[in-house]
């Protein structure tokens, strides 16, 4: 039977704006609440906000990439969308989960994570999302001005000296391509700041707008190359009988890596949910559904392109360059853009709000902690880590193998160790009698488990002998995780008395 210790308004003081949305009683210590990590009063989203979050994330060019190459791996086609739906049926399980402790309290990640880190301790794992978070952002940011770029030289072909990075450039990219990134970064920033009923607003309509879009340039293609010359196949058939297994696995494993970052903040998100059978509809419509019908478009869309431009393109701005319609052109172009705005704002903008927000409640806000991640995104340079194959390999690789064992310690402790029951006041206290204070604010469980459930999906990726596992680098962290601290957890609370 779960049980919540929720706040009560008649406790709370007047230290929130009237208009607040933050529940902040006198007991709460400043140096963990503000009025973005405070439980909500008012919880209102409902299924299809849920929906449109999952297809702002869905539909972007990364997705619309990675679904692409899953195709293009030897399967057959049935084999390929039976991996899809295992997979995204996974995602789908496993959002379900983390979101039920955020939906329930009303906090973000980062609060409900001091539950298992300690009320200190939980910068532990607020860091290593923002700091993921911050990498991803500014290479989608890198990605998406690629269609700034494509419009400037459409009206403007004089200015392609100034696309050329060893004619006119700085840091490794070039002049024009600082003038699309940057304006690409203003525009998402603009939409971040207004706050999360915007952004609430913006994700409702983006992820419908790529749809038809999606769904007009597929019409297009397929009636320009002849539904006979359609393929769902994008290669030769490599694999079959039992050989086509251990590919098949390597797929769901991707489609669960490519989804590990949101899953693992989906709190941030379902904590807007008015109640969890919203969460749990909206996570159906866009995952299963929403997933397989932008994966259906997508082999439609790249597999036409063969007949009709002479070559296989997989990047859907690239495609619709190739268009020869200014018109139909432009509507692509900015539809994609729209698309990855939005995936880059609910992926990687409002976690990191969130996270670094937590780091130091009192002197960095939600827009604060935004754009502290946005600024960095500037100074790592993604273009130069995006062209570095190695390079993006090992840094996002090695980042991402944090993310299983995070997801392990929170869905252990909420679900096996404390039986979904959360003191929500003593989230917000540093007093020593709190349930969350451990030892000096940290909870040795939680970093003893994930010293060795990182690095061991780590040695994954960097030590060749292991890498047949490196796939699979997220189930092996999160399994290590929920098993070491399902045994360690309960000795340390009753050494602790919570």
């Amino acid at each position: 039977m779960m049980q919540v210790t929720a706040p009560s308004a008649v406790d709370t003081i007047g230290s929130s704006h009237p208009e607040s949305n933050a529940l902040i009683k006198p007991g709460y210590d400043e140096r963990l609440t503000n009025e973005d990590l405070a439980p909500l009063r008012k919880q209102t989203w409902g299924t299809y906000n849920i929906f449109a979050f999952w297809m702002s994330d869905v539909h972007s060019v990364g997705g619309y990439i990675t679904a692409g190459s899953l195709f293009a791996l030897g399967l057959s086609s049935w084999q390929v969308l039976v991996s899809l739906l295992v997979g995204i049926l996974i995602v789908q399980f496993f959002c379900n989960l983390v979101a039920k402790p955020s939906q329930v309290t009303g906090v973000p990640y980062p609060v409900i994570c001091r539950a298992s880190f300690g009320v200190l301790g939980a910068n532990i794992p607020a860091i290593i999302r923002g700091l993921i978070a911050v990498a991803w952002y500014g290479i989608q940011t890198y990605l998406a001005s690629s269609a700034f770029l494509i419009l400037a030289l459409h009206f403007a072909p004089s200015l392609a000296p100034y696309a050329d990075v060893k004619l006119h450039g700085f840091a490794g990219l070039s002049t024009l391509g600082w003038c699309a990134f940057m304006t690409l970064w203003v525009l998402q920033a603009l939409v971040f700041w207004t706050g999360m009923e915007t952004i609430r607003k913006f994700i409702d309509w983006a992820g419908p707008a790529v749809y038809v879009v999606m769904i007009a340039l597929a019409i297009w293609l397929v009636s320009k190359a002849g539904w006979e010359n359609v393929n769902f196949t994008l290669s030769f058939l490599k694999y079959q009988g039992w050989d086509a297994v251990p590919v098949m696995l390597s797929a769901i494993a991707l489609v669960v890596s490519y989804f590990s970052g949101p899953m693992l903040n989906f709190g941030d998100f379902s904590r807007y949910a008015k109640d969890f059978r919203s969460v749990r509809r909206g996570n159906f419509w866009g995952l299963p559904v929403n997933f397989l019908g932008f994966s259906l478009l997508t082999v439609i869309t790249t597999s036409a392109t063969l007949p009709v431009f002479g070559k296989l393109i997989t990047d859907p701005v690239e495609t619709v360059s190739h268009i020869d319609s200014t018109f139909a052109m432009l509507l692509g172009v900015f539809t994609f853009m729209t698309a990855t705005i939005g995936i880059n704002i609910v992926a990687n903008f409002v976690s990191p709000a969130f996270d670094f927000s937590n780091v130091s409640p009192k002197h960095i806000s939600w827009r604060t902690g935004g754009m502290i991640a946005a600024v960095a995104s500037i100074f790592i340079t993604p273009w130069n880590l995006y062209n570095h194959p190695t390079m993006i390999h090992y840094t996002l690789d090695v980042l991402g193998a944090f993310i299983g064992p995070l997801f392990g310690i929170l869905i252990a402790d909420y679900y096996l160790v404390r039986r979904q029951r959360v003191n929500v006041d003593d989230l917000y206290t540093l007093r020593p009698t709190g349930r969350y204070w451990y030892s000096k604010g940290y909870n040795p469980a939680a970093v003893a488990t994930m010293i060795p459930s990182a690095i061991i999906p780590i040695l994954c990726v960097i030590v060749p002998a292991w890498q047949g596992l490196a796939n699979y680098s997220w189930f092996v962290g999160m399994g290590i995780a929920l098993v070491l601290y399902r045994a360690l957890a309960p000795r340390m609370m009753r050494a602790h008395l919570v």
